[in-house]
């Protein structure tokens, strides 16, 4: 809870920069668990195991720069510009090639080019793309978005959702496209997890920084509905939702 008024808290929230997943900008503000398997160090132990490696929907590299060692030949592709350059200079000292590459779009690499592929919370798992780019032997490791994550405030603004959208990011589903891209899937792991936002300039900014959740989200559109949940965080205490993670492992024969 806050003792700043809406006002002020909306307008810091929207100076605040949106670039990057760094979420520094949250802390006091917002909390979210954490996955009990613990992405960063698993995916900096199979880094320091492999030669050549692509990270995935990088965003400005935070996440990869936290291996202790990155392989010989170490890319990484993002698709939002401002990230990419946000990527190249933090990443570049320590060797890696940051590729601008829309997220849709087939992946800039020849065939059979990289041990490992990682990712975490990549927009979409082109999967086809990935068991191409994989060596033999080779595995896909990610930490993904899954099914209704944070739906709590997606309704709250956007009202119930339709049962398509609830259940899109399925693990299980996301398993079988693996597996039809010739991948083996040797881990699959899925959890629900806590999130609290403590005043109305945490979900401001969550909102803008995290632009699918309520496409065009912008704080005058929902001016009415952002004024009625700081009221409740201020009487009420924080407004609580539910993340939803999974990781996944998948290994070409």
């Amino acid at each position: 809870m806050s003792s700043r008024d809406y006002a002020e808290l909306v307008a810091e929230a929207v100076a605040a920069p949106t670039d990057g997943w760094d979420f520094s900008w949250f802390e006091g503000r917002a909390t979210e668990e954490r996955p009990s398997w613990g992405y960063a160090r698993l995916m900096g132990e199979r880094l320091a195991a492999v030669d050549a490696a692509l990270d995935l929907h990088t965003g400005g590299g935070e996440v990869l720069d936290l291996a202790p060692r990155l392989p010989r030949l170490m890319a990484a592709t993002e698709g939002w510009p401002p990230n990419v350059a946000k990527a190249s200079r933090r990443l570049a000292p320590r060797g890696v090639v940051v590729v601008a590459s829309p997220d849709d779009a087939p992946l800039p690499f020849a065939d059979a080019t990289f041990e490992l592929v990682t990712a975490r919370h990549p927009v979409k798992a082109h999967f086809d793309e990935i068991a191409r780019v994989l060596r033999p032997g080779g595995a896909y490791f990610a930490q993904h978005v899954g099914p209704s994550s944070v739906f709590e405030l997606v309704e709250y603004f956007l009202g119930s959702q339709p049962e398509a959208g609830r259940r899109a990011r399925d693990p299980q589903r996301e398993a079988e496209e693996a597996r039809a891209a010739g991948l083996e899937v040797v881990d699959l792991r899925a959890e629900r997890l806590r999130v609290e936002f403590y005043d109305i300039g945490a979900v401001v900014h969550f909102l803008r920084k995290v632009i699918w959740m309520v496409p065009g989200f912008t704080v005058e559109a929902y001016e009415p509905q952002l004024r009625a949940l700081h009221a409740r965080i201020e009487q009420e205490g924080p407004f609580v939702a539910h993340s939803s993670r999974h990781l996944i492992e998948a290994r070409k024969a």
